[in-house]
């Protein structure tokens, strides 16, 4: 019986420590160190959370950019890809559908060569940026749409250019451009 009590106050002990005072202690300096990453990367605008920096959106409107394919339309909770393999019929269809839509939706030659992360949905499926190639092709559909002169045209390039990331550290990764954040700036005014 002595064995059971040591036991059972072991399990308390550890259940306690694990379960509730740890997690309090690293959120605690999440929090303190760096509170907008361990808040999800929110994004607020008027007082109304608009989305997160960490994931994209759909969006099928001419006057936004389009961000990667999601097998799940962006859902957080069944996060995943399609798992579609290579040689699987599903997926080469996929991919000729989402290259035909993208040439179509922005009025490309078909000879273009298209960025495959406009093409491949991501694994995760949540995937919140795009190559700054695939913004490029974009922008002459977004400023027709939006009926941009010159100016505003050259000045949505030049904000492409200044929110590109780089890679992380210098190596890890690609130069990528947050969807969400690019198409903020587009309802931004702008004095002309």
């Amino acid at each position: 019986m002595k064995t059971f009590f040591i036991s059972l106050r072991i399990f308390v002990f550890f259940s306690v420590f694990t379960g509730i005072v740890y997690p309090l202690f690293v959120t605690g300096i999440a929090q303190i160190v760096f509170p907008g990453n361990a808040n999800g990367s929110l994004i607020v605008k008027e007082n109304k959370v608009i989305g997160s920096e960490l994931i994209g959106q759909q969006n099928d409107s001419v006057i936004y950019f389009s961000s990667r394919p999601s097998t799940i339309s962006y859902n957080p909770l069944p996060s995943g890809g399609s798992n579609y393999g290579l040689t699987n019929h599903k997926l080469k269809d996929a991919v000729n559908e989402r290259k035909l839509y993208f040439i179509l939706q922005n009025q490309l030659n078909s000879l273009t060569e298209i960025p495959s992360e406009m093409l491949f949905a991501s694994a995760s499926g949540l995937d919140p940026h795009i190559s700054p190639k695939a913004a490029l092709l974009q922008v002459d559909r977004i400023a027709a749409a939006r009926n941009f002169s010159a100016a505003q045209k050259s000045r949505l390039i030049d904000n492409i250019e200044k929110l590109t990331e780089k890679p992380q550290f210098s190596i890890f990764g690609e130069e990528r451009i947050n969807v969400l954040m690019l198409n903020i700036g587009l309802d931004e005014p702008k004095g002309d």
